[in-house]
């Protein structure tokens, strides 16, 4: 199960699932005149797409996580993510420092070495955000991940259809590609 606490603890905005490959297709821009400020709030993890053999056994049994996105005290973000494991609610906060341009974060994780990228290719603040993170570790132990986030449970059809494609142009191929279940578990603004 120590697997399926790394998934959680990178699902907040990324994932860390482990050995993966990065896809063919080069690295996503970010989102131009990116704005800190409007990104931070609660988010929904709704979609998740990774081309991790370890992903695409597990992906059928994950479900969508709350995020909350908040100025970090020395800088930075702070990520704090709720899941369901187990029957219960678990809480994981990572820090997201900046490493670049506005929208280009890194953390370092703390089940996996290695230094991870994260970057806000498109958002409109309001509704949805298209993340891509990767990292490398070494031969064989790259990873990548496109995540969408939604500041609802239930994005629209359109913001599904442009993550797909999203994650499509960053080389994941269909049966990569997951929108993560609603569950009324962990949900709740308190938890």
């Amino acid at each position: 199960m120590a697997a399926l606490n790394v998934l959680w603890t990178g699902l907040a905005l990324l994932g860390i699932l482990g050995v993966l490959q990065i896809p063919t297709q080069a690295q996503a821009a970010l989102q131009p005149n990116f704005q800190e400020d409007k990104f931070l709030g609660l988010w929904f993890t709704s979609g998740l797409a990774s081309n991790s053999s370890w992903f695409l056994e597990k992906k059928k049994a994950l479900s969508m996580c709350k995020s909350v996105v908040a100025p970090a005290a020395d800088g930075g973000l702070n990520l704090t993510s709720t899941f369901l494991r187990k029957d219960q609610c678990e809480t994981r906060t990572l820090l997201l420092r900046p490493a670049g341009p506005p929208g280009c974060y890194s953390y370092t994780s703390p089940h996996w070495s290695g230094n991870h990228e994260v970057s806000v290719v498109e958002t409109d603040y309001e509704a949805y955000a298209l993340l891509y993170t990767e990292s490398f570790r070494g031969p064989g132990q790259d990873f990548c991940m496109a995540t969408l986030y939604s500041r609802t449970q239930a994005p629209k059809a359109e913001i599904k259809e442009k993550f797909a494609t999203f994650a499509k142009a960053q080389g994941f191929t269909e049966d990569s590609i997951v929108f993560l279940p609603q569950t009324d578990k962990c949900m709740e603004e308190n938890t």
